[in-house]
């Protein structure tokens, strides 16, 4: 199936919070936009030694490792977001706090190629999804952290969201 064309999403389609992913987002189509995006962001993993993955860049904040775990959370989480309003789900979800996530997933202990894996599978898989959505499906909207969010602003925030890790990852670990 193609996908719509989908132009960028109102302000009133996301959290205001949220302009600070969503403004990083090109015009170009969203989809196509998040296949672009991995390809670059698995090359920029691919260089990074897994000795350089323990890195931090300061005391307190989070190791390579850990920043692509977080990626990958994310991710899971804003598509299931966007998969349960697409198909109508009206049910309000809950809010994620990253830190409370980070706090227990051990990401340090796992490979660098481990993590960049699964978070390059769960891309992958959620581009299979978004493609299938109907015009329809990428305009419904849903509550999610006391927020009304649409699907095509989640599609937004995902892409949004990973350039803006990637570069805290170029400007602060590498």
């Amino acid at each position: 199936m193609s996908t719509p064309a989908l132009g960028r999403p109102a302000a009133d389609e996301y959290a205001p919070y949220y302009e600070r992913y969503v403004s990083l987002v090109p015009d170009s189509g969203i989809v196509e936009t998040l296949e672009r995006q991995i390809e670059e962001t698995l090359a920029l993993l691919g260089s990074i030694n897994e000795e350089r993955a323990a890195h931090r860049y300061a005391e307190g904040k989070w190791s390579i490792k850990q920043v692509v775990g977080h990626l990958t959370d994310a991710e899971r989480i804003f598509a299931f977001r966007a998969l349960a309003f697409a198909r109508g789900d009206r049910a309000h979800m809950p809010s994620m706090d990253p830190d409370d996530y980070m706090k227990v997933a051990n990401f340090d202990a796992r490979t660098l190629a481990d993590l960049t894996e699964e978070f390059e599978q769960a891309r992958r898989s959620n581009l299979l999804m978004f493609r299938g959505f109907s015009t329809e499906a990428w305009t419904r909207r849903g509550i999610a952290s006391d927020n009304e969010v649409s699907v095509r602003a989640l599609a937004n925030i995902i892409a949004g969201h990973e350039l803006h890790h990637v570069r805290i990852l170029r400007e602060r670990y590498l």
